[in-house]
């Protein structure tokens, strides 16, 4: 070692061919429980004898840990590692919080061969009463995450061979309740404002949005609005979209990207779903809208001069620099303050504007293909009949189905009916009890229910029967000649 830097010299140490000058070291490649291999060096051993002594401690240390297995810390860190390169940055961020909030301290001890369902019974109980950071309970919604992190986790566990079964999915976790957008009624705003109690997801009437619209028209950034109303985006969708990506001429719109909070960073990625990567047809009035925001647009580039930044994105700061996504959220929320609409959340837009589309009579299909959604399942379950005047509307259509067959039904079987017989059967004197009028209704709608069931009869399919299948049956034959006793 050098006495004046401290550094080692190395190979250029002049004693270097004394042999009782320097330390021994040793150098191994050890193979990992999860297949992986890594190099290990250590020195500042006195005799090769005691570098060789350690060298075989470390190498029985990994052996057996090969053969007991790694702990369920060491496995969820792993199934961390690898998932970096295949799941969105957010998404990596709640695993991440998952682990090493949760699941590390109540699990992480355990050998993973050992882990068994009781044991993840307890965490869930246990997390039940637990307060987050914010000293509020986690939520059924939290704890469900976190027992999907570790479902997840424990799935990649049995693909690697290191378990044979998954203990998290033999855990039965109560179905979580579907939460419908509910809509504004008069009755929820009185209970709102008086109670102070609101929906989780709540959207607004059209009367309610068109107040809302109209009290943001002279608001800069109107178009934003109008899109999150009408077309339903995300709010990366929207701090995302481009000049590129939108043709004016032909009233279309594609998102191929979204820009998105991670921690306190703004990245630009690939949109949500593969559904997300799609075109959304625009109407005249929302044309018009986009157009007056590019001449305001472009009016204030002409007002910043050198300052303006050509970012091209479509909505953008003074300076030309695109609009933070938590910028989006706090500029609604402080629109509607004082503005005397009940409060929603921003994705509640969205919300609204596929309830609407749906209640203007656009199918499910086509507003799972303006949402980007996944599966239709998820459209379906969330948007039918929500609005009030849509249940009415399938209440008035199905009831009119019903009362209009009757009526034609009892108008025809009462065709024979003479007018002037007091009785009604068209038959002078009495009033049989089978004549009634009651009685003509029942027996019109025992028809109609007769005529259902024998449709419901030739419309039923029917087995082929094959050839071989059929019996054959052979009449007794008799001769003409009558055979007397």
């Amino acid at each position: 070692m050098d006495q004046e830097t401290g550094r080692s010299l190395g190979k250029g140490c002049p004693q270097l061919l004394d042999p009782d000058h320097g330390s021994w070291y040793f150098k191994c490649t050890l193979t990992e429980v999860f297949g992986t291999s890594r190099v290990v060096r250590r020195g500042g051993f006195a005799t090769p004898e005691a570098a060789a002594k350690e060298r075989s401690k470390v190498l029985a240390e990994s052996r057996r840990r090969r053969a007991t297995g790694c702990s369920v810390a060491e496995c969820l860190r792993q199934w961390l590692s690898v998932s970096e390169q295949r799941v969105r940055p957010n998404t990596l961020r709640a695993y991440a919080t998952h682990i090493d909030r949760y699941l590390i301290p109540h699990l992480g001890h355990l050998p993973l061969t050992k882990l068994a369902p009781g044991h993840v019974s307890t965490m869930l109980t246990e997390l039940a009463h637990t307060t987050s950071k914010h000293d509020q309970p986690l939520s059924a919604t939290t704890v469900r995450r976190i027992w999907a992190t570790l479902r997840a986790a424990l799935s990649w566990a049995v693909r690697a061979g290191l378990i044979e079964r998954n203990a998290a999915k033999l855990v039965q976790m109560p179905r979580e309740p579907a939460r419908p957008p509910q809509v504004w009624t008069e009755e929820l705003v009185a209970e709102w404002n008086a109670t102070g109690r609101r929906p989780l997801v709540a959207v607004w009437t059209l009367v309610q949005l068109r107040r809302f619209l109209d009290l943001v028209r002279d608001d800069r950034l109107f178009a934003l609005w109008w899109l999150f109303a009408l077309r339903g985006l995300r709010r990366g969708e929207a701090a995302g979209l481009r000049w590129v990506d939108v043709s004016l001429e032909e009233r279309a719109l594609r998102i191929v990207q979204q820009r998105i909070t991670v921690g306190a960073t703004v990245q630009i990625g690939e949109p949500k779903t593969r559904s997300g990567r799609r075109s959304i047809a625009l109407d005249r009035r929302t044309v018009e809208v986009l157009r007056l925001h590019r001449e305001r647009q472009l009016a204030e580039a002409a007002a910043a001069g050198g300052r303006w930044r050509h970012s091209g994105y479509v909505f953008t700061k003074l300076d030309g620099d695109p609009l933070h996504p938590n910028f989006m959220t706090h500029r609604f929320a402080d629109l509607l303050i004082g503005s005397g609409l009940p409060p929603i959340r921003l994705h509640d837009l969205r919300h609204g504007a596929a309830t609407l589309a749906h209640h203007a009579g656009v199918d499910l299909k086509t507003v799972q293909d303006l949402l980007g959604h996944a599966s239709y399942q998820l459209t379906a379950d969330t948007y039918t009949n929500v609005l009030p005047e849509t249940q009415q509307h399938a209440a008035d259509a199905v009831a009119d189905l019903i009362l209009d067959r009757h009526d034609r039904d009892q108008q025809r079987d009462t065709k024979g009916v003479s007018a002037d017989s007091p009785t009604g059967c068209g038959v002078g004197g009495g009033d049989p009890p089978a004549c009634s009028h009651r009685s003509l209704a029942n027996r019109a709608w025992s028809g109609h229910l007769g005529r259902m069931w024998r449709l419901g009869r030739r419309l039923r399919p029917r087995r082929r029967q094959h050839h071989s299948d059929r019996r054959t049956t052979t009449r007794p034959t008799t001769s003409a000649r009558s055979i007397g006793p």
